[in-house]
């Protein structure tokens, strides 16, 4: 799946990874992903702080911050969303790899605060809005998705809810594609 991003003025295609719709009430969604791959990190602070200091961790890597098997680095197609999830820690961003990707074959971080992970397939819940992500406008999307999981009898995993944004900052408000994704438990 691709998606347009306007970076610098030009319009890109970005890859966002695929998932099988298995419901659709617009504007909420069930999806099916299949596993994927990220790069990942950990931090603390508040959302924003978070936000900003992951997306330029994570960024440092995809831009050339790794070594690769012949100890040269190499940059890294830039992919939709960008996700943060709070967990015990702080808050945990991060991207999903292109999808020609694998742990063999992906560059090794420069950085040890970022790490990359596999992630199993899996089933989420899923709200879009646009707008700013703010700590009300989480909070207002994430009650409406679990009132919908609610109605439709689905139960989330373990966890916290992921917020995804899909846009660079100087998107337009009203034009932002955001998403609140909940895990599924196994069905």
């Amino acid at each position: 799946m691709l998606a347009w991003v306007m970076l610098t003025g030009m319009a890109m295609a970005v890859e966002e990874p695929p998932y099988q719709t298995l419901m659709a009430e617009a504007p909420f969604e069930l999806r099916r992903y299949p596993g994927f791959v990220v790069a990942e990190t950990q931090l603390d602070g508040d959302f924003d702080s978070a936000s900003r200091q992951g997306f330029r961790r994570i960024a440092g890597y995809i831009f050339g911050g790794n070594t690769g098997g012949e100890g040269e680095s190499r940059k890294i197609a830039m992919t939709a969303p960008v996700t943060v999830q709070p967990d015990r820690e702080g808050w945990r961003l991060h991207f999903v790899m292109p999808s020609q990707e694998t742990l063999e074959t992906l560059p090794k971080p420069e950085s040890a605060e970022v790490s990359l992970r596999q992630v199993a397939a899996h089933e989420v819940a899923v709200v879009r809005f646009s707008g700013f992500t703010t700590q009300a406008a989480i909070a207002e999307q994430t009650q409406r998705l679990r009132q919908w999981m609610q109605q439709k009898g689905l139960q989330a995993a373990e966890g916290e809810p992921q917020i995804a944004r899909y846009d660079d900052p100087f998107t337009l408000p009203w034009r932002r594609r955001n998403e609140i994704l909940i895990q599924l438990q196994p069905r």
